[in-house]
């Protein structure tokens, strides 16, 4: 079977046309290069000894699009393709509303045309919010997130459901907690343009030395160490819950419209100052760190309730978080080698 995977090069896309490629599907990739590098495709080879085909254009281009579809038998869709920087879609929303959405649209109109089902979404813990209840389960009120970027993935989600009803296709809406490490062979990992915007990465390059000072946004929160706490969840964990949602979709063969929806976390939370120290002892190094003023928009603490993609998918998240940390460390050094 052939699946298209959309912002294949990206942190957690390439990850996953990994896993896919070690079961045997064949993957098409289409990737602007806006928030990845090229030399990834080869990365991804040199992993797993096949080589993905490769489109690299917006898929805002529907005349692009098409092609593709023209030229391959394409049987579902993992869709990473979004701008996901959060301090940068409070600035930029027009930006983010046309690329998020528009791609999305785009696909979609071809999957109508073609009559194509198995689709899968590249979702967020951010449309819950703040959730009153701890853990996070599927079935928690949806909140108006904060973020652009949050509200581009709850409109997402909407657009699904209205097009499954529609037109009777299979979909799986992933709502990831937090994405951390990078690939055992240390040739994938997470690839921040500019400053990071997420904790770990800004940790990693701290520890390198790129940056003089981890800034930790807040200490008087009400968690056990006054600092925000986030549900970590190792990346090739991550990507394995895609193919095992691919599988489940694929293997229902019903004409009945199908919408599942999974929570994908490791079901504990970690501190901001506990995945520092996790970091420090898994790699031997010192993170400095400043203590600043809370952001505007920040929650105080998420974790997910992961038992019904344990239940449904026969799929849990088995890497420690100290683990997880080490890939990082590899990753740099990786890095570090190539731009040397």
């Amino acid at each position: 079977m052939t699946i298209l995977v959309t912002g294949g090069l990206g942190y957690i896309g390439s990850h996953t046309v990994v896993e896919l490629l070690n079961n045997d599907f064949e993957v098409v990739i289409v990737d602007d290069l806006s928030n990845s590098e090229r030399f990834i495709l080869n990365n991804i080879q040199e992993i797993t000894g096949k080589k993905p085909v490769f489109y690299p254009f917006d898929l805002r281009r529907k005349e692009l699009l098409a092609q593709v579809f023209d030229a391959h038998q394409i049987d579902g869709c993992i869709n990473f393709a979004a701008s996901k920087a959060v301090g940068e879609s409070q600035l930029k929303p027009v930006d983010y509303y046309e690329n998020n959405l528009f791609s999305l649209i785009n696909i979609l109109q071809e999957f109508k045309t073609r009559e194509i089902s198995n689709f899968i979404f590249s979702s967020s813990c951010t449309v819950y919010g703040q959730a009153d209840v701890m853990p996070i389960d599927e079935n928690a009120p949806l909140k108006m997130p904060e973020s652009v970027y949050g509200k581009t993935k709850q409109m997402g989600e909407q657009i699904l459901i209205d097009f499954a009803k529609a037109y009777h296709r299979k979909i799986s809406v992933l709502r990831y907690f937090n994405p951390i490490g990078a690939h055992p062979s240390g040739k994938l990992g997470e690839l921040p343009i500019g400053v990071p915007d997420n904790l770990v990465p800004y940790v990693m390059q701290t520890a390198a030395g790129i940056r003089e000072k981890l800034s930790i946004w807040g200490d008087n929160y009400p968690t056990q160490d006054g600092t925000a706490v986030r549900d970590y969840i190792y990346v090739v964990d991550l990507a394995k819950a895609h193919v095992a949602a691919l599988k489940k979709l694929i293997e229902d063969t019903s004409a009945e419209a199908v919408v599942d929806t999974y929570n994908l976390g490791t079901g504990k939370g970690s501190s901001v100052l506990e995945v520092v120290k996790a970091f420090e002892k898994a790699n031997n190094v010192e993170v400095p760190y400043k203590i600043c003023s809370r952001r505007e928009g920040d929650i105080t603490i998420a974790y997910a309730n992961p038992e019904k993609a344990e239940r449904e998918l026969n799929w849990k998240s088995e890497t420690s978080l100290e683990e997880s940390l080490r890939t990082v460390w590899e990753w740099q050094k990786y890095l570090n080698a190539r731009n040397s």
